[in-house]
């Protein structure tokens, strides 16, 4: 969705003019005739969602001045373009000392119109994007600073703002990259506790060994190599929001630990003799179905409905276009600033390429692209040349996954054998993968004999590697297994440089 521009002229020839010069420079524009309608778009309770506001400094009534004091006092910062009269410098001065962000002269020249335009967005997006960091490094990152403009979205938001006014332990429910993190924080950072400390544990990345130690600490000498005192993070926590994503992933003995916790609000360390009292806020997410987890027996019921009180599922990215090109906008004014490109936007053709794609890694695939754009972008624009891996799936009809793997009537080798068909396959690219997925995996050698199993189960796991393009979550629940027990099984086969290949 194009940036929104609110022009605001008391002349219906300027008005005019104005409009459809800023349309062409893919711009939706909003007109208004008066500064007094101009304070109702931008102050008041239905105020509308504006990202540049091109302003006459001389109107009757409420004139640019006047609209610019108006939204000082209501600490609104959308970027203001002040138009002028020549000869009318002081008005010019004023307005930038108002908080003007530039000026043009009438009548506007369109060239440095739209960089004006352009400058002062980008500007403006990158402000807001060094506070948005600087309150998610304070923990105190807030519902309004979630980037969506989608109205899938919408519900997700009202009901953060809810669970952000009270305690009520909340589950985040999304695919793996679309954002759960970011909601809990804001729900952290919303909330009565964004003073005390946010802490967030990844349960699928914890070793299965160490997971009690981790989440509720242990005494020194509790167990070989426990050199000193560990508080765990539920201590660490105290006062504040404890996040536990893919809290799926937990062994069978810790769901009961935990659920000890929640019921007494008391934690006991590994070796400990004495439990300490902790007040924590719950905060879990998943990319699982828990209710199937449950049902299968890999998840606690009881655990379940202590953490399910107050569910909010995320939307993919997919089913929320809209938000598409204010993501890549932010995530290129950010990663630009960061690789010191000035790449002033994404063109039309580009946009509309992304808006084209599936998305199976969600925001967090999004974000890399655009990394990836940036990096190879040589010019002051992202257009599609920047995106081949996407432009070829998309081309090829490709843009949603595969299957893992089609059936074969006949289970013979059609790679020449293991050794040659695992190179390959770990070195296929984003595009290579839906060719990929119309090979059949060979249970035979080329002496015609069965394949050992560890070598079949190699081949699986690196092509779903390969496929899932390194989304290990995803990877994880399509082979039906937790997350740890994939990484042990990387490390027992020899694969972690494997992780590496999406």
């Amino acid at each position: 969705m194009a940036e929104v521009v609110l022009i605001v002229d008391d002349d219906p020839v300027q008005r005019r003019l104005l409009e459809a010069m800023i349309q062409r420079f893919g711009y939706r524009t909003i007109v208004v005739e008066g500064g007094d309608a101009a304070v109702g778009l931008l102050v008041g309770p239905d105020a509308a969602h504006l990202d540049a506001v091109v302003l006459d400094l001389v109107m009757p009534d409420l004139d640019g001045l006047g609209v610019l004091a108006r939204m000082r006092e209501a600490n609104v910062s959308v970027p203001v373009i002040v138009q002028t009269a020549h000869g009318g410098i002081d008005n010019v001065v004023s307005a930038m000392r108002a908080g003007a962000a530039d000026f043009v002269v009438k009548p506007a020249n369109a060239e440095r119109l739209q960089v004006s335009l352009q400058n002062a967005l980008a500007t403006n997006a990158l402000a807001g994007e060094l506070q948005r960091l600087r309150r998610k490094h304070d923990g105190t990152l807030v519902i309004s600073d979630v980037i969506s403009r989608s109205p899938a979205m919408q519900p997700v938001l009202r009901a953060a703002e809810k669970a952000a006014r009270s305690a009520i332990p909340v589950l985040i429910e999304g695919e793996s990259g679309v954002g759960k993190e970011l909601i809990a924080r804001a729900i952290h950072g919303s909330s009565a506790r964004r003073a005390k400390p946010f802490v967030a544990v990844n349960c699928g990345a914890l070793p299965e060994n160490l997971v009690e130690s981790i989440l509720f600490g242990h005494e020194k000498g509790a167990f070989t190599g426990a050199t000193e005192r560990h508080n765990g993070k539920f201590v660490e926590a105290d006062g504040g929001t404890l996040f536990l994503d893919e809290v799926g992933e937990l062994p069978g003995p810790v769901q009961v630990k935990l659920l000890r916790v929640l019921q007494d609000g008391e934690v006991e360390p590994v070796g400990g003799r004495r439990s300490a009292k902790v007040d924590v806020r719950i905060v879990s997410a998943t990319n699982r179905d828990l209710i199937a987890d449950v049902r299968a027996g890999r998840f606690r019921e009881d655990l379940f409905y202590r953490l399910h009180v107050f569910p909010v599922s995320v939307p993919p990215l997919r089913t929320r276009l809209d938000d598409i090109p204010e993501l890549a906008r932010h995530f290129l004014i950010r990663i630009a600033a960061e690789e010191g490109k000035r790449i002033r936007g994404i063109s039309r053709d580009g946009l509309a390429l992304l808006a084209a794609y599936h998305w199976p890694g969600n925001v967090r695939q999004l974000e890399n692209m655009i990394f990836r754009a940036v990096v190879l972008a040589d010019g002051d624009e992202i257009g599609p040349g920047e995106f081949p891996q996407i432009a070829a799936l998309v081309s090829s009809g490709a843009s949603g996954p595969p299957p893992l793997v089609e059936p074969s009537p006949a289970m013979t080798a059609s790679w020449p054998d293991a050794e040659t068909a695992a190179p390959a396959l770990a070195g296929a690219s984003l595009a290579d993968a839906s060719t990929a997925s119309r090979h059949t995996l060979p249970l035979t050698d080329a002496c015609g004999d069965v394949r050992p199993l560890d070598e079949i189960e190699r081949d699986v796991i690196r092509f779903a590697i390969t496929h899932y393009r390194g989304q290990m979550s995803e990877v994880a629940r399509r082979l039906k297994i937790g997350r740890s027990t994939l990484y042990r099984k990387l490390e027992s086969l020899g694969m972690e440089e494997d992780t590496s290949a999406g």
